[in-house]
């Protein structure tokens, strides 16, 4: 016997309820009458805030009752019509898991309430191996008012599971098992892998004393949310350039950055200053932007847990590893911006003032792998406000603070057979945006030099100085 994984429907593979959409197409079809229900749209929203209750559930159970004498057909037609638009509602990463289920052998199936006939058309355009759905008793091709086997809710949900499981060779207590729900408690128990997704207060309330997963299917693993809100688009109020005194902002081009969908955004390096300066303008866009980072950054005690919380990904200079390209992958697969900086580093002495940029194979690989389009950023200054020489930013300077200039490009796709070309098309593109000081190939003083390297370098920036921009 093998392990399975078996998602729930509403709160858990769609971000809310199916039923607004599904009733629309019963309507649509004929089978319900044209006019909503009173207190249906309440009924969905409160279900959409707190998840499945008692009387909702009850109400719920009596539909077998209320489809007495509703064509089988016109049901399912209305299921078709439905799974149209509830593909499009199918949270980010429930795609991203359901992936890496089929890729380690496992069948993915959906276990739900919801009756089969409108649900199944939906696990077919997902490709799911099977439905585990609440099924209503049928004659002459009209619903009888019955539930034909069981009511696949709470503990029903799991008996319907486990027959399910013994006709197709699936243990249960080695699979894994998806809810947003309390009263799915019983399936989640018996499964070796129970994931809370979207959690109602109830069942988070057991996840976090069980010590099961938690998350959120509209955003990557490990990042948290609170009343629905992550905590980027909490901080992205104070991304705001009023709020930093010491430094004035000079951003153009933000409308280049798409406003869904996956992108790509790819930024020079100059300063330890750039992250919050490439922030600024991302946040412009109102969208999150899941960053890659040294491992540095993830390894400190407070700031590592914010970047993980804010779907940062870690970068492990040096291992080989593509773990970090397969989540960012995954993450634009997704919809998500990644921000990165090709340079991997600050170049540090004459490199730091060469005309041509120079980028390693990353981001080339990452967009070509992904059909992503590459957004450049051109950022220019910030090397004023944090040199790298410096220990920490110059935040007292607010009388005459240093303009940072941040040009947005327009997006561009690469090829991706080539990685060489491609990293040199993705550098050109950043350079073209970059000022016309950025191409000044003059001899740089030892002093300009010392400010391009850590602090407590031991060296001779002197000597560099006769050194041409890019000869190391």
């Amino acid at each position: 016997m093998t392990a399975a994984a078996f998602f729930d429907l509403d709160r858990t593979l769609l971000g809310g309820a199916s039923g607004p959409v599904i009733s629309a197409e019963l309507r649509a079809a004929g089978v319900l009458p044209d006019r909503t229900m009173p207190g249906e749209s309440f009924v969905f929203g409160l279900f959409n805030a707190i998840g499945e209750t008692w009387p909702s559930m009850l109400l719920t159970r009596q539909a077998a009752r209320a489809a007495r004498g509703w064509p089988r057909a016109g049901v399912q037609a209305a299921g078709r019509a439905a799974a149209a638009t509830l593909i499009d509602h199918v949270q980010p990463y429930a795609h991203v898991l359901i992936a890496q289920h089929r890729a380690e052998g496992r069948p993915v199936v959906m276990a739900t309430t919801t009756p089969y006939d409108v649900v199944e058309p939906l696990a077919e355009a997902l490709g799911l191996d099977g439905v585990v759905a609440t099924r209503y008793g049928v004659i002459d091709d009209h619903y009888d008012g019955t539930i034909d086997g069981e009511f696949v809710w709470g503990r029903g949900k799991l008996r319907a599971v486990r027959r399910w499981a013994d006709d197709n060779g699936i243990d249960v207590s080695a699979s894994w098992a998806y809810s947003d729900s309390f009263y799915d408690l019983p399936l989640l128990s018996a499964a070796e892998h129970p994931v809370a997704v979207n959690a109602d207060p109830r069942l988070a309330a057991v996840a976090a004393l069980r010590r099961w997963p938690q998350m959120h299917l509209d955003v990557p693993p490990g990042v948290p949310k609170v009343l629905g809100i992550e905590p980027q688009q909490v901080f992205m109020p104070f991304t705001r350039p009023e709020l930093f005194p010491f430094v004035r902002f000079d951003i153009d081009g933000v409308d280049n950055i798409p406003a869904s969908g996956g992108a790509l955004v790819c930024a020079n390096h100059r300063s330890y200053f750039d992250p919050l300066a490439l922030a600024v303008t991302v946040a412009r866009r109102g969208r999150p932007v899941r960053a890659l980072g040294k491992r540095e950054v993830f390894d400190a005690p407070v700031v590592g847990p914010m970047a993980k919380a804010m779907g940062g990904i870690r970068v492990d200079r040096g291992t080989g590893s593509d773990e970090p390209l397969r989540a960012a992958e995954q993450a634009l697969g997704a919809g998500e911006l990644v921000a990165m900086m090709p340079q991997g580093t600050i170049p540090r002495g004459p490199a730091f003032f060469a005309s041509e940029l120079k980028g390693r194979w990353g981001a080339a690989r990452l967009a070509g792998a992904s059909g992503a389009p590459v957004v450049p950023v051109g950022m220019w200054g910030t090397e004023q406000v944090w040199p790298r020489s410096a220990r920490f930013p110059d935040v007292a300077n607010i009388v005459d603070p240093p303009t940072v200039r941040v040009r947005v490009g327009a997006p561009l796709t690469v090829p991706g057979d080539d990685p060489d070309a491609d990293t040199v098309a993705i550098m050109d593109a950043i350079a073209d945006l970059l000022p016309g000081e950025a191409r000044d190939e003059r001899e740089r003083t030892a002093e300009e030099l010392a400010r391009t390297y850590p602090p407590g370098y031991v060296g001779d920036p002197e000597a560099e100085s006769s050194r041409r921009p890019g000869s190391d």
